[in-house]
């Protein structure tokens, strides 16, 4: 087959010396990185919500393109090419998402003298449309799954091609992405109504109902391999990923190489994804994603014309700058390595740190950043890196993706790369919205994943495991001395370390007593609501000797404890303080407990304590004032914003009466919509929010009077 485009070959390379990055946070600020090691001035476009940036303050210069929402700004090519123009810049990198392949920014680029760092308007065109896509792959030879994406949008065409390839089998919206109009049909009684609800959906998401539709793979893997080519007509590959790890269709884990793929399918692989490329006259980085079954026939599934959000870990293994490639693949300079000369080392493992919130259902946070730590660490057999778009005492805004940074490690094998990454999330100190660090914890811990048993399936097949998330508890002798407490008795460690931490730092430990013992009593509030009162004792000591010269000055002993209002007298718990060592603000602590260290961190922000031990962290009120500490138990009186947003639809005005459950008003927040339910059945009092407006956490949005409640403006 003839390329739809043939590559234009330069003579002579040309020079950037100004590059302008048309996106934000981290991907914005690696290229950065990358411009400056190679001597390029670069220009940072940011919204009024980013004036202080991380980008922004990297960059040499900066321009304001327009209001938060991305459409104003990030998505404003207008803007963007004019900012471009005023500051003389030679070329525009996009980065990825936003208008990274917007095959119209590109020829904007090109139709005002900028070089888009990117491949062919052409090329991304081609790519763009699932369905047609698939018919430039099956006449490249590249393997397909089983199916139809022709123009036959019928019940009666679909329906045929399912009976014909089995059941079951998965619908897809032609120009569809994200999960939106794609539907799972186990049998042909469904056909009818998946088929009606898929082209709904993906006429509302896409502007075409147009559904193309695959033989349902059950349980496969999502190898991606990242692609090279040149304006000379080369194109090789490099390695390959797997990112099967995905939740609600987004890959949150990716490691290279990947697992359990033998040498012969790794190149056959390679090979495919090299031919996919030149199909389209493709220039530039790319990434060929295919799906792999349990018998290792692997099928083509889509084409990403940019580079990837995980192409750190293929820089990992093969020591490569893909930035740096694309810039000077732009510039008409070829690749510096050919196909043969490409080797990878050791294994990479990247997990993407979310601002959202997996006790509330993956909820996107948004907030102040009061206390950030990121891991480093760097030596002949292990690697940590971070790519970060934050620092400390940025806000975290809702207009944009919720991601924050990508954690990527290297080390000479899997099993010591799975080590190393969970040491560097343990190390990962970020006080201000929630995120999934611990989350992604459990992940990488569950045995499955350490045995590369994977498949897009895995957060639903786990789900449970990885909800589990309780912290390490002691269990205790202990004798009961309310007639109503539970007879069972556990501490979390966490809870215990707080005290401590708290004694230590009020100075209650005194190195000496004459003659006496003195007690002490902690109060710690959970984040969660639980409240615990723990009473420690001093114990009675001589002054020093030579003989009495170890840790018994920094001793105490756990003697009760009370949880809720029940108390409990318990076994003696003795502790030593063995060391505490002040680094950027926080306490690293050493305490010995039945004969066994532990090593956890204390940092104290805005009254709390947050404690970490493991891979575990907590936060905690001392003392007798929780009226300030955050819970929940009130909240279900009325409609409350369950997170940072904007209203873009309300659903009821005062006057109305509705149900329990019935969708009130709709908030949207880092592109994803949430919609606020009512929580009992009654009649609207007030609305305190007009679409368009800003809403917070926790604030509350309409005033509901409960069914049968004779007062106004609700409870």
């Amino acid at each position: 087959m003839s390329k739809i485009t043939e590559a234009k070959v330069v003579t002579a390379p040309v020079d950037i010396t100004r590059l302008l990055i048309a996106n934000r946070g981290e991907i914005a600020c690696r290229i950065i990185e990358t411009a400056k090691k190679m001597g390029i001035e670069t220009i940072a476009i940011y919204s009024e919500a980013d004036r202080q940036a991380k980008h922004v303050k990297m960059a040499d210069h900066a321009v304001m393109v327009g209001a938060p929402p991305a459409v104003n700004s990030y998505l404003n090519i207008p803007r963007i090419i004019e900012a471009a123009q005023a500051l003389a810049a030679d070329a525009i990198h996009p980065g990825y998402g936003f208008l990274s392949e917007n095959a119209s920014f590109a020829e904007a680029c090109l139709s005002n003298d900028l070089i888009f760092i990117g491949p062919p308007a052409t090329a991304m065109k081609a790519m763009s449309s699932k369905s047609d896509a698939k018919t430039i792959m099956e006449r490249a030879h590249v393997p397909l799954i089983p199916g139809y994406h022709g123009d036959d949008n019928t019940i009666e065409g679909l329906s045929a091609t399912a009976n014909q390839i089995g059941y079951p089998v998965l619908l897809k919206a032609a120009l569809g992405g994200g999960g939106k109009g794609m539907r799972i049909v186990e049998s042909a009684a469904e056909m009818p109504e998946a088929i009606a609800s898929a082209k709904r959906e993906a006429r509302a998401s896409f502007g075409d109902d147009l559904l193309l539709i695959e033989k349902y793979l059950v349980g496969p893997r999502h190898i991606e391999v990242q692609v090279f080519a040149d304006q000379h007509n080369n194109t090789i590959y490099l390695s390959d990923r797997d990112c099967s790890i995905q939740r609600r269709h987004q890959k949150i884990v990716e490691e290279a190489p990947a697992p359990k793929l033998s040498e012969t399918l790794r190149h056959t692989m390679g090979q495919a994804a090299v031919e996919a490329a030149k199909a389209i006259g493709y220039i530039g980085a790319g990434t060929v994603e295919f799906l792999l079954d349990a018998s290792g026939q692997f099928y083509f599934m889509e084409m990403n014309t940019r580079l990837q959000v995980e192409h750190p870990i293929t820089e990992l293994i093969t020591g490569q700058d893909l930035v740096e490639w694309q810039i000077n693949v732009a510039k008409g300079i070829p690749l510096p390595l050919s196909q043969k000369q490409v080797t990878h080392h050791g294994h990479a493992i990247e997990v993407r740190i979310y601002a959202e919130d997996p006790g509330q259902d993956f909820l996107p946070s948004s907030g102040h950043i009061h206390y950030l730590r990121e891991p480093t660490k760097q030596s002949k057999h292990t690697q940590v890196r971070v790519d970060s778009g934050i620092q400390q005492g940025d806000n975290v805004t809702s207009f944009y993706d919720p991601m924050l940074s990508k954690l990527i490690v290297w080390a000479t094998t899997r099993s010591s790369a799975i080590t190393t990454l969970s040491q560097a999330l343990s190390n990962y100190r970020l006080i201000g919205p929630a995120t999934n660090i611990d989350y992604l914890q459990q992940i990488i811990s569950h045995p499955a994943f350490k045995t590369a048993n994977i498949n897009t399936h895995f957060i639903e097949q786990y789900q449970a495991d990885l909800n589990d998330n309780l912290s390490p508890v002691f269990d205790f002798n202990a004798v009961a001395t309310n007639a109503d407490a539970p007879q069972a008795l556990t501490v979390p460690k966490l809870v215990l370390f707080a005290a401590i931490s708290a004694i230590h730092l009020e100075g209650f430990f005194i190195h000496w007593r004459l003659n006496q013992s003195s007690c002490q009593e902690v109060s710690v509030s959970h984040s969660h609501g639980e409240r615990y009162r723990l009473l420690f004792q001093f114990p009675f000591a001589q002054p020093p000797t030579l003989e009495n010269q170890p840790n018994d000055a920094k001793q105490i002993i756990l003697t009760r404890v009370e949880i809720n209002g029940h108390s409990y007298d318990i076994t003696p718990l003795v502790l030593h303080l063995i060391s505490d060592r002040v680094i950027e603000g926080r306490h690293d602590y050493q305490i010995e407990i039945d004969g066994k260290k532990n090593n956890f961190t204390q940092i104290e922000c805005l009254g709390m304590k947050h404690v970490y031990y493991q891979t575990w962290h907590d936060c905690f009120l001392i003392g007798n004032d929780t009226e300030h500490l955050h819970t929940q138990q009130d909240e279900g009186n009325q409609a409350i914003a369950p997170l940072n947003g904007i209203v873009t639809a309300l659903l009821c005005q005062p006057g109305d009466n509705v149900d329990k459950e019935q969708p009130l008003l709709i908030i949207e927040a880092m592109k994803m919509e949430y919609t606020v339910r009512a929580p009992y059945e009654g009649t609207i009092a007030d609305v305190l929010f007009a679409i368009g407006d800003q809403v917070e956490h926790g604030e509350m949005l309409l005033r509901i009077d409960a069914a049968g409640s004779t007062t106004n403006g609700g409870h």
